[in-house]
């Protein structure tokens, strides 16, 4: 077996082809930029009023506290210029702040009467009061956002903003999820005392659309030759082989024999950790198999602790090490990564996680009531109350 930490690294070095499209930047949230965003122009392009009120000198406020209105400068006409600096101009939210003028007073402070405005309170007035600078928020050709981000209502207001009405996105790796087992029925059927319903493949599909991506599911029998016809059908199809169940050891645990004989490359199979010890990852055609454990927390852990990097990875997203603090002490003494099923709280600032207490990694009820895990090292015969671990999210 390899460490966990190897086996990241040895998936990571792999490479998941993605193509991408251009879409309409309406249609676009919720996927991942393939390109930057440029600033087209300075934002914003000029001196923007901010408030309405009237524009004028700030250093005539010294000496002055009343002023004449010589004229209107509205949201989206040309900058006017004020000809005497004794005098203001009106100005609405929006405007270009008009020549000759530096600040912006707000109606509230002013009485205004017989086309004269007068301060009416005492208020300090400074330079550039109220005026949103030109280039202040980004320079004609910074990058507005990254290539790697998820796209939001707020991404596609800034690509309207610079002058692009279409965008061009990743578009996610074809995905095929397949559930091996006989005791596996459809979850619309009525399970006998020996069956189960089939619930790692919805569980596993949610969990990819959770990360914007969609995915098939497909059933394969526990018999070697009706597994290896239904596979070589699905050669040359996906990017990423994803199956459930059948990587053990069982008397009918045929997906790895079946998998080498199709011309798979294996590059991991055991990985020393708790749960999904029997993990199993490689290169089929152009594939990447990962083979999850069948148990419902070997599967989800192994997902977002191999393939979640690998696709951030190949996405340009950019991740950050999260951690939270363990609420209660926990033995291990097994030289292996103990992936501890955790729920989370914030408390005065601090992420705090308390271990959700299961029967094992076939625990489902328990699985879904965890919000993440953490990974506590092997090197420790005890993790302690108080101390950070690595944290992975499960939403």
């Amino acid at each position: 077996m390899i460490s966990v930490q190897a086996a990241k690294d040895l998936i990571l070095s792999q490479s998941l082809k993605l193509e991408t499209q251009i879409l309409p930047i309406w249609k676009a949230v919720g996927n991942i930029l393939a390109e930057d965003v440029l600033a087209d122009r300075d934002s914003p392009p000029f001196n923007r009023v901010t408030m309405d009120g009237i524009a004028l000198q700030a250093s005539k406020l010294k000496t002055q506290k009343s002023f004449a209105i010589a004229g209107v400068q509205a949201a989206g006409k040309s900058q006017l210029t004020l000809e005497k600096t004794d005098q203001c101009l009106e100005v609405m939210t929006g405007a270009v702040l008009p020549k000759n003028t530096d600040c912006v007073i707000p109606y509230e402070w002013l009485d205004i009467e017989n086309q004269t405005a007068t301060l009416k309170v005492d208020e300090q007035v400074d330079a550039n009061q109220n005026v949103h600078l030109k280039g202040s928020d980004a320079r004609k050709g910074d990058i507005l956002i990254s290539r790697g981000k998820k796209i939001t209502p707020g991404s596609v207001g800034v690509m309207a903003a610079v002058g692009l009405p279409n965008i061009k996105v990743i578009v996610p790796p074809k995905v095929v999820v397949c559930a091996t087992g006989d005791e596996l029925i459809p979850i619309e059927d009525t399970p006998l005392p020996h069956q189960i319903r089939n619930s790692n493949s919805p569980m596993l599909v949610a969990a990819l659309r959770a990360l914007g991506m969609d995915a098939e599911s497909k059933y394969i029998p526990d018999d070697k030759a009706s597994m290896k016809k239904e596979l070589a059908q699905l050669l040359g199809q996906y990017e990423v082989l994803m199956f459930s169940g059948a990587v053990s050891k069982g008397k009918f645990d045929f997906l790895p024999e079946v998998l080498n004989e199709l011309g798979m490359e294996k590059m991991i199979h055991g990985v020393a950790q708790k749960p999904g010890k029997p993990f199993l990852f490689g290169k089929l055609e152009n594939s990447l198999v990962f083979g999850f454990p069948g148990n419902p927390s070997s599967t989800l852990v192994c997902f977002h602790t191999y393939f979640k990097p690998l696709l951030f990875q190949a996405l340009g997203m950019k991740t950050t090490l999260a951690t939270a603090k363990l609420t209660t002490e926990i033995p291990f003494k097994k030289p292996l990564t103990l992936h501890q099923l955790v729920t989370l709280s914030l408390v005065e600032g601090e992420l705090l996680a308390t271990p959700v207490q299961h029967s094992g990694s076939g625990d489902l009820i328990h699985l879904s009531i965890a919000d993440g895990f953490l990974s506590l090292p092997e090197d420790s015969e005890k993790h302690k109350k108080d101390e950070a671990y690595p944290l992975e999210y499960f939403y």
